[in-house]
């Protein structure tokens, strides 16, 4: 088996928690707690990584990932 490390944000909105992976487009989910949106991608993610692998694909690593905030003013 191998192991894999990926970058995960998870939001809070008025109707839960929705949750993606930069690294992995289109694979996102939403759960009802951030320990439900938590698991959510981690199944997400698998599923994301067994389909690649089945065809073929190259399975994107970053090789860092930074998180900042940014205030606009308008």
């Amino acid at each position: 088996m191998v192991s894999y490390r990926f970058a995960v944000v998870i939001e809070q909105d008025e109707n839960g928690y929705f949750a993606f992976c930069p690294e992995l487009q289109g694979c996102y989910t939403q759960g009802s707690s951030f320990e439900e949106a938590l698991k959510n991608i981690e199944d997400a993610i698998r599923l994301h990584i067994e389909d690649r692998l089945e065809g073929k694909e190259r399975i994107p690593q970053s090789k860092s990932v930074s998180l900042t905030s940014l205030q606009v003013t308008i």
